[in-house]
């Protein structure tokens, strides 16, 4: 359904004073240049030589002298209420602004907004972007939704799909998405996962979270230089790097890494062979090469070498390896 907001906004305001008028134009940007920002009441107040208390005095009483006109456009109101019910009775204000009124008309749409009772406004927190909404319990209850998905998320450490999210609540996608958009702390990813906003998975800072969700994405391990292909515009140094001072990575080969949340231990092969002997006991040679090599890429002489080291191994009796205690 398509209004001409432009023209229902002057004819709402054509007789009002002058100065009322004027504040209410430049308090809206309602007919300012797209991108022009609603000034602030200290600002029109500075222009005029008056206090910003005077200023908001006089768009108050311009707002009431507007309002009973609005029963003549009834149909827009009913559009907007019917837009915020599919989107389960709120919407962030940003995304309402766009859909409603696109990118010339959006100050249009505000200010309609404001002249209604039936809708109300809820400023931006540090954990949710302002909004519209209907019906005065919404915004609690959005808020209820969004602190159990976090603790859910929390919990399961890994992002979600709208699916999936959806079969935690009793909610419709319009009115999950409607949810989730007003959120700071919960993100969508470009791959549409949404998890929360420090995971890297969501909001990738620097190379080296590049590189996590490289290795995730790839689900093995892999060699520096093949992480550094797949992050545009990365430096081969650089990456390495990274992954050699962040303890998320292991090295188990020759360039090769794993992440430790794979079950891949940080250290040398004799680290790996002490941490499986602590772990497992006394092992014979053929165990010990069987578990390491599950942590390493490495040949097996090589793991024999370090285990022949008498200075940190030793065989017992039964032919099985343990660590020397010193």
């Amino acid at each position: 359904m398509m209004f001409d907001y432009q023209k229902i906004c002057q004819e709402l305001i054509s007789d009002l004073p002058q100065r009322q008028k004027e504040v209410l134009l430049r308090r809206f940007a309602l007919f300012a240049a797209a991108g022009v920002e609603r000034e602030t009441l200290e600002a029109i107040g500075d222009s005029f030589g008056i206090t910003r208390e005077r200023v908001r005095q006089i768009e108050e009483d311009g707002l009431k002298k507007v309002k009973p006109k609005v029963k003549k456009y009834q149909k827009i109101f009913q559009y907007f209420k019917q837009y915020l019910k599919k989107s389960g009775g709120f919407k962030k204000e940003a995304t309402l602004l766009e859909e409603l009124g696109g990118k010339k008309l959006q100050n249009q749409i505000y200010f309609l907004l404001n002249l209604d009772s039936n809708f109300e406004r809820m400023g931006e927190t540090a954990e949710f972007f302002s909004l519209w909404f209907i019906g005065r319990g919404t915004p609690s209850k959005a808020k209820e939704i969004l602190n159990l998905l976090s603790c859910k998320l929390e919990k399961i450490k890994t992002p979600l799909s709208l699916k999936e999210i959806g079969s935690f609540f009793s909610l419709n996608n319009s009115a999950l998405s409607s949810c989730l958009e007003i959120s700071k702390k919960i993100q969508k990813n470009p791959e549409g996962l949404f998890g929360l906003t420090h995971w890297p998975e969501i909001n990738p800072r620097g190379t080296k979270d590049k590189a996590y969700l490289v290795f995730k994405k790839a689900g093995e391990p892999l060699h520096f230089s093949k992480v550094a292909d797949l992050i545009e515009g990365s430096l081969v140094q650089t990456v390495h790097n990274e992954l050699i001072r962040d303890p998320r990575f292991v090295l188990i080969g020759r360039g090769i890494y794993a992440l430790s949340e794979w079950g891949y231990c940080p250290g040398q092969v004799k680290d790996v062979i002490s941490k499986v002997l602590k772990e497992e006991g006394p092992l014979t040679k053929e165990e010990i090469l069987e578990k390491v090599l599950r942590q390493r890429l490495v040949k097996e002489n090589t793991i024999l070498l370090n285990l022949s080291n008498k200075k940190h191994f030793l065989r017992d009796s039964q032919g099985k390896y343990k660590v020397l205690e010193i």
